[in-house]
């Protein structure tokens, strides 16, 4: 196999490089690099004696657990396209997913099996179903354990044909209406983006990460990926909890914690702060959505270790922008474009046409991690990418001389009150300031005189306390009459994906009285 081409060649390497050095821990299981890359090419012989044909579409439906990335490497070296599923999905968005990528085989709990199973009697080309655990697979499914014995039995496969354009991972996004729509990255999208971000990021065979971002994320797969590439060790966590995160930094020496920016609020909230041991953080990374400043400066200040904002998408395969580890810090910044991919800030109204430097536009990017499309959706990628080749992202930003990018907001969660827009993410950094908020975040509540008003919805911190007209008040300073505020809602908890990024579009539906 030509290890420079595809994710499929990581593990071969790393097993090279760093053999018997630790690559995955997990709650249930440690494994070396050596043991990783034996447990993977098992799973590429066991799917392949049953039958799987390279090209297929294979889907991995579950948290994180080590079986989960020994599959999605196994699949890999089968030679399949691998369709990491978002586990909060509906067995209906399962169904839905799983036969509009035409999946051949999924992977998924021996909690889920059973389901899977059901799902599977309406989808004839799924043939395999494969469940993790030591429990026993249902009627109808293959127990992890079974399909690992099968493929040692079977033994040494043929390394897969790879055109390094061609399709390697199929990522489905979020959608806010209708189905969610999978797109297609390419097997050099996907190892590009992991090598630039670990040189970007400094990563080293030093370095031990603990992480909780799911590995189904393109986020987490390549926090993951990137990690091994250069023969670190992963601390998989298979959900967040604060306290939990905190204690695993300390324990295991972590050199790095990656995470989303509700995440970072969450253990600076937590009552296990005080005594975490955090001293051997070296740096920090955040993405997904835009964090406050304050939140930043406060996690520094604890923990020591620089917090790196970075920005990326499912159409990108993981991160499009980031700060380089020694150049010096751009508060509030997503910094700039990764090696070989080009950004740009456009007119909302002229696409052919670049803003000014400071002036808010449309984010958009172009180059070699840009996806290959939307699966089965030519007008939805017409819609996305540009006949000359540039990627809508949906976010306004403003850019500077130097190239740093700030994010103002995603284009969709656009507050129109009076006529003027608001930003939420003006308000969450401004409130996320106040020393009673532990979680802010804001979004629009109908109004018959102005269309929108502004709400937030705020999580206090414990043992604070604070009112509406106080926090209303308290932004007066920093924000033009128009941004304010005009709702304060007090919340036990804010919504959140499977990341733990806060699902604005969520908050008037669960919230309303």
């Amino acid at each position: 196999m030509q290890d420079e081409l595809s994710p499929a060649g990581i593990l071969p390497a790393a097993a090279r490089r760093f053999g018997e050095a630790t690559a995955l821990v997990t709650a249930t299981r440690s494994l070396t690099y050596r043991e990783l890359d034996a447990e993977s090419d098992r799973v590429a012989a066991g799917l392949l004696a049953r039958g799987l044909r390279p090209g297929r579409p294979v889907s991995l439906y579950a948290q994180n657990r080590w079986e989960w990335v020994v599959a999605y490497h196994g699949a890999l070296k089968a030679g399949a396209v691998v369709n990491p599923v978002n586990v909060m999905l509906t067995p209906e968005e399962l169904a839905y997913v799983l036969g509009d990528c035409g999946a051949a085989a999924v992977f998924c709990s021996a909690e889920q099996a059973a389901g899977v199973v059901e799902l599977t009697r309406d989808l004839p080309g799924l043939g395999t179903v494969v469940a993790f655990g030591a429990g026993g697979a249902p009627e109808g499914a293959l127990g992890f354990d079974e399909l690992l014995a099968a493929g040692a039995a079977a033994g040494p496969v043929p390394a897969p044909e790879i055109d390094p354009v061609g399709p390697s991972t199929i990522g489905y996004t979020s959608g806010t209406t209708g189905h969610p729509k999978g797109a297609v990255q390419s097997h050099r999208a996907v190892l590009l983006n992991c090598a630039m971000t670990a040189t970007m990021h400094g990563r080293t065979a030093d370095d031990v990460v603990v992480t909780a971002l799911p590995a189904p994320h393109v986020y987490g797969n390549v926090v993951i990926n990137s990690i091994f590439m250069v023969g670190g060790t992963v601390v998989l966590m298979e959900r967040f909890a604060p306290g939990e995160a905190l204690r695993l930094i300390g324990e295991h020496r972590a050199t790095m914690f990656e995470g989303v920016p509700a995440m970072y609020a969450a253990m600076l909230a937590d009552p296990a702060l005080d005594g975490a041991d955090l001293a051997s953080l070296t740096r920090c990374t955040v993405g997904g959505q835009t964090i406050p400043n304050t939140t930043v400066e406060r996690w520094e200040r604890r923990s020591g270790a620089r917090l790196i904002e970075l920005w990326g998408m499912t159409e990108i395969s993981g991160l499009g922008t980031t700060h380089a580890l020694h150049a010096p810090p751009v508060p509030g910044s997503i910094g700039v474009s990764l090696p070989g991919l080009q950004v740009r800030v456009a007119d909302l109204t002229d696409v052919t046409r670049d803003v000014p430097p400071g002036e808010p536009g449309e984010l958009m990017v172009r180059g070699p991690l840009v996806m290959i499309g939307y699966h089965g959706r030519p007008e939805a990628t017409a819609e996305t990418i540009e006949p000359d080749g540039w990627l809508h992202t949906g976010d306004i930003a403003t850019m500077t001389d130097t190239g740093h990018v700030f994010v103002v907001d995603r284009r969709k969660d656009m507050i129109l009150t009076g006529g003027y827009n608001v930003y939420p993410a003006e308000i969450e950094r401004v409130l996320a300031a106040h020393p009673a908020v532990a979680m802010v975040a804001a979004g629009p509540v109908p109004d018959p005189v102005k269309g929108e008003l502004a709400c937030a919805y705020v999580v206090l911190a414990p043992g604070a306390s604070a009112t509406e007209e106080e926090l209303v008040a308290f932004t007066a300073g920093s924000l033009a009459a128009y941004k304010r505020p005009r709702l304060v809602r007090f919340v036990d908890d804010l919504p959140k994906t499977s990341t733990g990024k806060i699902m604005r579009r969520e908050l008037i539906k669960r919230f309303t009285p």
